[in-house]
């Protein structure tokens, strides 16, 4: 949603008049919502709220859950029969998506819209879920319109796509409504290199001008407020959803020894957001419970603030096929905060190459353990001579929000 939002945000002052078709949030369900994000649409852009089809109150009365599953079930459970009957019927009789109950809805605004006499230069779909680019698909088809495929992640190679217990048809058809976005899209947008490499091999019909590289990135806006690390521990900060599958034990172990090693020197961690219970676990196991806090989901700009607030900053990319192509949206607003970042990870990933290339920190494979030991010693040794950890330099400005649109703006 951010991408979007922000793209909206800067386009008007580029000379683009963007007109949104979204869900009303009374008639959609969501994982968490952020209604303070509401306030960076500028006052000028019309955005038209439908309703929308959707399964999710059924999910919640079989499941007995509050809350429905994020994209990647980061929130569910592994074990429950319920949950995994869930996950089939998802994976094959919900194709690509649940959220496609909204296509026929959005499909219909954009009909009125035209009825009505007004004329459009292009369409943007942005996915996941992928099922809003069958929405582009068909506009495609029925006005020849000049469309925009804004593909944030994979489709078929999407990490969590194994748990779906696909059966060989919904394989086929996934693949299919896959590769025919991609061959009648005008232009397909990535957020990184190595998403473009996997998107580019599913058709011979496919070539390489038709893929731009457009990364997400950080608002300016929003880093306003000062640098505050604190004085009193060495804090390192992750925010936003972990589970097992990111596979940080070896950093908590190496934060273990360090706390040991060091133990005139206050290392704490602190988790904003959502934390599965397996990676609690692990928190008790290093024995670092008495210096791990864990802070529910808040506002983003409340996200930022502790961004700023901290002395170094924690990411994962999960431990999922494909994981060169992972660019979490976190590790430009990391970039913009200038803390030094521990990133766990596959070396030669595009996030390694954008947090060396920013001379930000660098990416730890999971299992090295001596790395991330040696580069927590390191910040040890800088904390013990000034509590500021902060970085200079400015090579991260190419990744700011308004940059990246004029980007969009040219491509449009």
């Amino acid at each position: 949603m951010q991408r979007s939002l922000k793209f909206v945000k800067h386009l008007p002052a580029l000379g683009v008049e963007p007109t949104v078709v979204t869900v009303d949030p009374e008639r959609g369900a969501y994982p968490v919502l952020d209604e303070s994000l509401l306030a960076e649409v500028p006052a000028g852009v019309r955005v038209i709220r439908t309703d929308t089809s959707e399964p999710f109150g059924s999910y919640k009365k079989l499941t007995r859950r509050e809350q429905i599953p994020y994209g990647g079930f980061a929130n569910e459970s592994k074990t429950s029969f319920t949950q995994r009957l869930f996950k089939f019927v998802r994976g094959n009789f919900f194709l690509p998506d649940p959220r496609r109950g909204w296509n026929r809805h959005a499909l219909r605004a954009v009909a009125q819209l035209l009825a009505r006499g007004e004329t459009f230069d292009a369409v943007l779909t942005s996915s996941p879920p992928h099922s809003t680019q069958l929405i582009g698909l068909e506009l495609k088809k029925r006005y020849g319109f000049r469309w925009v495929a804004d593909m944030r992640d994979p489709w078929t190679d999407i990490y969590y796509q194994q748990e779906l217990h696909q059966t060989a048809p919904a394989r086929w058809l996934d693949a299919r409504y896959e590769r025919q976005v991609l061959e009648q899209a005008d232009v397909v947008l990535t957020t990184s290199p190595d998403t473009r490499r996997l998107l580019l091999g599913k058709s011979n019909k496919l070539t390489p001008s038709k893929f731009r590289v457009i990364p997400n990135g950080y608002d300016e806006s929003d880093f306003r407020q000062p640098s505050t690390p604190p004085i009193d521990a060495l804090l390192i900060t992750h925010t936003g959803t972990i589970s097992e599958t990111y596979h940080v034990q070896e950093l908590l172990r190496a934060v273990a020894a360090c706390t040991q090693r060091y133990p005139t020197v206050p290392l704490r961690l602190r988790f904003v957001g959502k934390v599965s219970e397996g990676v609690r676990q692990q928190v008790a196991v290093a024995g670092l419970t008495d210096c791990t806090e864990f802070l529910p989901f808040v506002p983003h700009q409340e996200s930022v603030g502790y961004l700023l607030r901290s002395t170094a900053l924690l990411m994962a990319i999960p431990d999922v096929p494909n994981n060169l192509g992972i660019l979490p949206g976190k590790i430009f607003e990391y970039l913009a905060a200038r803390k030094p970042i521990i990133c766990v990870g596959p070396a030669g990933s595009d996030a390694d190459e954008i947090l060396r290339q920013c001379g930000a920190g660098q990416a730890f494979p999971y299992l090295d353990y001596a790395a991330m030991l040696a580069y927590l010693e390191t910040l040890v040794a800088q904390w013990q001579t000034t509590s500021n950890l902060d970085l200079p330099g400015n090579a991260h400005t190419c990744y700011s929000r308004r940059a990246l649109t004029e980007q969009l703006v040219e491509l449009l």
